[in-house]
């Protein structure tokens, strides 16, 4: 069997029918994902052991093959004959090997296409700090950096580096220079490469996941020494993004670091997919702006209080998540059964709805 010919199949089959994942995996029939639920192939055979494994192995290149092979699993992103681009992970499992593939379209959205909030707009503005984008794997954190790394791309004259592990979005040189850099390919590790970013003249620089102790803090130098970074967490609210990141830290080197976040952060955007009533999904978003007072909660550590500043200064753009879902439900987007689900504080959110 040609597995690479198969491969280029099933893609097709994704694209065409507007799904946003497939999933190969022994026993199962190829399968896609579409708003949402699973649909097997029917008109495709079930999978097996031999199978995923050349596939997978179709895809890899010789390098890629050996650290999967060591590592026992790999991400990496796939160009389709140049009609979409794939992230793709491989992984060993019990019974063989998988795949989990993600289309990324080739068309980067804008703020408002997604659905965002008009803030964002402003972060984009700022000319140094740091800008975070946060929410569970698969919520669409990525999507939301490129819109506003490509509003900037369009609007002003800088100089943009992006890591990221793998590259997802490409973008097109308007009135930026933009550089992207892949983890294994283009350079070793994330700390690597921001050690040595500030020697290639950036103005705005994308981590594409904060994930170490290193990573975290050269962020944050790099958002204290002039330049405008964004970056992600998996972390489900603002609260939770400042004690991931003090938390990394020894003890006694905490309370340094929320000073330094306290004077280098912009904003926490934590985001949520929510079914749409209508198909497909819409954000519910969490928004936090670090102003004087958000400031002053990070540096005096009294975190569990940032709720209560969101939830008080809508006029200044912060939005919580309770009424981002409340608006939701407002505006018919989304259910009421679907936006009680998602609420992490269903009582409270009840209490916008009226």
């Amino acid at each position: 069997m040609d597995y690479l010919s198969l491969i280029k199949k099933l893609l097709a089959i994704v694209i065409d029918e507007e799904a946003s994942d497939l999933h190969i995996s022994v026993g199962h029939k190829p399968t896609i994902r579409i708003t949402g639920q699973l649909v097997p192939l029917s008109g495709e055979k079930e999978i097996g052991k031999q199978d995923s494994e050349e596939i997978a192995f179709a895809m890899l290149s010789e390098l890629q093959k050996k650290r999967f092979l060591e590592e026992k699993e790999i991400d990496f992103s796939y160009d389709f004959e140049n009609r979409a681009r794939f992230r793709v992970n491989i992984f060993f499992q019990r019974n063989g090997i998988s795949l989990a593939l993600r289309l990324i379209p080739n068309k980067i959205k804008t703020i408002e296409e997604l659905n965002l909030p008009p803030v964002l707009h402003d972060f984009i503005n700022r000319s140094q700090g740091l800008i975070l984008v946060t929410g569970a794997s698969s919520q669409g954190k990525s999507t939301t950096l490129a819109a506003m790394i490509d509003e900037i791309n369009h609007t002003r004259p800088v100089h943009i580096i992006t890591i990221e592990d793998p590259i997802e979005y490409v973008y097109e040189d308007d009135r930026a220079i933009i550089d992207q850099r892949e983890i294994y390919q283009d350079t070793l590790s994330f700390a690597n490469a921001l050690r040595t970013t500030f020697r290639q003249n950036p103005d705005v620089i994308m981590v594409g996941e904060m994930r170490d102790l290193e990573t975290i803090s050269t962020t944050i130098t790099a958002a204290e020494t002039g330049h405008l970074v964004f970056a992600t967490l998996h972390t489900n609210s603002a609260s939770q993004s400042i004690h991931r990141i003090a938390d990394v830290f020894p003890p006694d080197q905490q309370n340094q670091i929320r000073h330094q976040l306290a004077s280098s952060l912009i904003g926490i955007i934590t985001q949520r997919l929510i079914p749409r009533i209508r198909g497909g999904f819409i954000p519910a978003v969490e928004v936090m702006l670090c102003n004087p007072a958000v400031g002053t909660l990070i540096r005096e550590n009294k975190i569990h209080e940032l709720p209560t500043v969101i939830d008080t200064s809508s006029k200044e753009g912060m939005i919580s998540f309770n009424r981002s879902l409340a608006d939701l439900v407002r505006k018919k987007e989304i259910s009421l059964k679907n936006a009680l689900d998602y609420s992490l504080n269903p009582a409270e959110f009840k209490s916008f709805l009226k």
